[in-house]
């Protein structure tokens, strides 16, 4: 099992996520899209949007700091173990909870305008459900293996496993003694990353660049005199 889960399914879960990206993009490049229900309402998602990626944005970048930056990098610069546990306590868990909040209030969007529920998909729920799941497992193992002076050392074992699998080689006798809440959530953050280029989450990987170098589009007042030259159109 430990081969299966830490030797195997993380390069699944990346074949998974290669393969859909270049499918998407050879026979759906118009689903290239969150499928965005904004012209149905607007209101709730200029608040809950904004809050989510904000959020989600801050869980990804205190991940990436803590399963590819070493301790002895940290340990470098003057960042203390006992600094970074803070900072990986308290604020990890506050992106976290900013996270979860947009997703309820988009949810909530979601269930209570009725335009914006009929576009919801089977896809999007499941999205939603395995999104919800990875944040509240990894929030649930952070705090409950922590406390304010110490807390579980996962750069010492998650870490150091999570580097050995971009080396081709995979250490899986690192995970064997992690807690148990720490493995799910390892296990619900693989599926999440399998999942992404089959639901609307694969509108991370479109950067919208052309909009840089595309002709300037010049929007001009209709000219009053004209339009009363020509007259009002024939109506029915």
């Amino acid at each position: 099992m430990n081969v299966l889960l830490w030797g195997a399914l993380p390069y699944v879960a990346f074949a998974l996520l290669v393969a859909g990206i270049v499918w998407r993009y050879r026979y759906d490049r118009f689903g290239w899209t969150t499928r965005s229900s904004q012209i149905y309402e607007s209101k709730l998602l200029n608040i809950a949007s904004p809050v989510f990626h904000y959020g989600i944005l801050f869980v990804l970048a205190g991940h990436l700091l803590g399963l590819f930056v070493p301790a002895s990098w940290t340990d470098a610069i003057g960042v203390t173990a006992h600094t970074y546990h803070l900072f990986s306590l308290y604020g990890g868990t506050l992106a976290g909870a900013v996270a979860l909040a947009g997703i309820a209030l988009l949810v909530y969007r979601r269930r209570t305008r009725a335009p914006v529920f009929r576009a919801t998909t089977a896809n999007d729920k499941v999205m939603y459900l395995v999104l919800v799941a990875a944040i509240v497992l990894g929030m649930w193992a952070k705090v409950a293996h922590s406390t304010p002076t110490a807390g579980y050392e996962y750069r010492d074992t998650i870490a150091p496993w999570a580097r050995s699998l971009f080396r081709l080689s995979p250490d899986v006798s690192l995970m064997s003694g992690v807690p148990v809440l720490y493995q799910i959530h390892a296990v619900a953050g693989m599926i999440l990353i399998a999942l992404v280029p089959y639901t609307r989450l694969i509108h991370m990987f479109a950067a919208p660049v052309q909009y840089l170098f595309r002709p300037y589009i010049v929007y001009r007042s209709p000219d009053e005199r004209q339009l009363a030259r020509r007259g009002a159109p024939r109506g029915w």
